[in-house]
């Protein structure tokens, strides 16, 4: 936990920075560790229910490992017209996973989004920040290689 010792002492242990150091040790952890968010609690004098708050608000946040690559389906209204329900049914098939869970093996996680904002590549998948658009299911294997 040295990596979050290091974190709260960049932001001077201010509560004004809290969700910036949880999106750092999200960023260096994967996830917020509950040993790591008492850690904070104690060290800027916060309750820990107001992290636990930010962390469950907040859906960029995660109190559970996730996999090395995430994988968001965007679901807003372009994309569910264009086939995004088809392609979540697709990648929950060849992942074996369901929303919101993590391959056995750790490699993927897949999340559901409302919009990722780029409705003229609908349908888009978001892979650790890189999107692909104008996909079919036929796409989803070729798109998932290059995760490996």
């Amino acid at each position: 936990m040295e990596a979050v010792h290091r974190i709260i002492e960049n932001y001077g242990k201010r509560d004004r920075s809290l969700i910036a150091m949880l999106q750092d040790i999200q960023r260096e952890k994967g996830y917020l560790p509950r040993e790591a968010l008492k850690i904070v609690a104690d060290e800027v004098n916060v309750p820990l229910s107001r992290l636990y708050s930010l962390a469950t608000f907040y859906k960029a946040f995660s109190l559970v490992p996730r996999g090395r690559h995430i994988v968001h389906v965007c679901t807003g209204t372009a994309c569910h017209v264009r086939g995004a329900v088809k392609l979540i049914d697709k990648l929950e098939q060849t992942l074996e996973i369901k929303n919101g869970e993590t391959t056995a093996d750790g490699r993927f996680t897949l999340e559901e989004v409302r919009c990722v904002g780029c409705c003229g590549l609908a349908p888009v998948i978001v892979i650790d920040e890189e999107f692909h658009g104008k996909l079919t299911q036929k796409d989803v294997g070729k798109v998932l290689e290059k995760y490996e």
